[in-house]
């Protein structure tokens, strides 16, 4: 384990931690969407895994990577 690594605090390569993030603009040539957290923060988010993505799409992101749909994730 490295310094920046505690495990209490949580870790983006030690656990299994997704984010639900809601789609504000897609951009499909690159595979990117500008998303917003649930504290209204802006990330750059790789979409390939989950398209198709539209706006207003909530999708779970982890490591900056769309893994799912969120809805889909709930069924």
């Amino acid at each position: 384990m490295t310094e920046s690594c505690d495990p209490r605090a949580g870790c983006i390569t030690c656990g299994d931690v997704a984010t639900e993030m809601t789609v504000v603009t897609v951009d499909e040539e690159p595979g990117l969407a500008l998303c917003d957290d649930a504290d209204g923060v802006r990330h750059s988010v790789e979409i390939t895994l989950a398209a198709p993505v539209r706006t207003g799409d909530r999708l779970l992101v982890h490591a900056g990577t769309a893994i799912a749909h969120a809805a889909e994730a709930v069924r």
